[in-house]
């Protein structure tokens, strides 16, 4: 049997389509998802246009932030059962045999592979999961929201686990992108507090969006003068400086506004590389980590999050769509008309 998805085919600019492919067959440990709904991920964008900094196995069917129903499951899957409404996480191969993954941390394993570029994702009516990726849902969760666990996840890893936030901690935000708004509301629910984003000018609608989410200031670092700003609200500088800008190049200014024996956590991936002066890291005791991922705990704290709405994640949806609409829906994020697009195949 076939069925439409969205297929990334070629290493070349614009080279996505919405393609019938043969609905997949499960393994004993795999899941067959009928797909509820499916978050358009910048990276998703980036892979449209070939501007991503990571290898992709194409022919691939895009989409790793998604929920749905379980609708067949094999013999060795344990903890969930035929009905069951789920969210996935994204690394769809790991060896599970190095340590790395005997601790938890197969966000890391050197032979992970994530749905959407190097295995078939969600973007399609059915997906075929490891059971291991799950977790249930409550009813109270629609798909339409459930889906963006995924991002969530990366921001809790960032904020949460990467970095140290006390309330009353001054954190700084640069790039308010899905995953910089969400890494600011982290900071919120910690209790940061100044929180400031930063962003450019063509970033006011992010910006709004940053103070729904509870940012105290933003900044529009193309007309303002943002060292003044933050050392006006933090005199020795941020506590914590969170780089989610997808750019190199803002790390000199993130080492810039820490605070000395301050923290810079960089999770927004770029695809150049640039040379920064890191002297300011040494002379002014700085830490700072890279972020990827996320594991299964964190996976649970998202959720009751969504659930509770605590992250606020009506403010970031700006489009949903039929999976047919797929190219309005990365426009849509591509050209900031909106924050997050939905993909509801089947709209349902």
């Amino acid at each position: 049997m076939k069925m439409p998805a969205v297929v990334h085919y070629a290493l070349e600019p614009g080279a996505v389509e919405l393609r019938e492919i043969t609905i997949p067959e499960i393994a004993d440990d795999q899941v067959l998802l009928q797909v509820g709904a499916v978050s358009v991920c910048g990276s998703d964008v980036h892979q449209a246009r070939n501007t991503h900094s990571w290898p992709v196995n194409v022919p691939v069917v895009l989409g790793h932030e998604f929920g749905g129903t379980v609708a067949k499951r094999g013999r060795a899957v344990h903890g969930v059962k035929e009905g069951d409404r789920v969210v996935s996480e994204t690394a769809a191969q790991i060896c599970g045999e190095c340590v790395l993954c005997r601790t938890g941390r197969y966000n890391l394993c050197p032979s992970r592979k994530g749905f959407g570029y190097g295995i078939d994702g969600a973007m399609a009516q059915w997906v075929r999961v490891p059971g291991r990726c799950l977790h249930q849902i409550p009813d109270t969760l629609p798909f339409d929201i459930a889906c963006l666990s995924e991002p969530h996840a990366v921001a809790y890893n960032a904020m949460c686990v990467n970095s140290t936030i006390r309330p009353g901690d001054a954190v700084v935000v640069l790039g308010p992108g899905p995953i910089g708004l969400l890494c600011a509301r982290m900071a919120a629910l910690a209790g940061a507090d100044p929180l400031i984003v930063a962003g450019l000018t063509a970033d006011a609608p992010r910006l709004q969006a940053a103070r729904d989410l509870g940012a105290s200031h933003t900044v529009d670092i193309q007309t303002e003068n943002i060292d003044e700003i933050v050392r006006g609200h933090a005199p020795l500088g941020a506590d914590l400086v969170c780089d989610a800008s997808g750019s190199s190049r803002t790390l000199e200014l993130a080492l810039r506004l820490a605070r000395p024996d301050g923290q810079v956590t960089k999770v927004g991936w770029s695809p150049q590389t640039v040379a920064t002066d890191i002297n300011p890291l040494v002379q002014r005791n700085v830490r700072l980590q890279g972020s990827f991922s996320h594991n299964y705990p964190i996976w649970e704290k998202v959720i009751h999050l969504l659930d509770r709405r605590l992250t606020r994640p009506e403010k970031i949806i700006g489009l949903r769509a039929p999976l047919e609409g797929w190219r309005d829906a990365f426009d849509a994020m591509h050209e900031g008309r909106v924050i997050k697009s939905v993909l509801v195949p089947g709209g349902h």
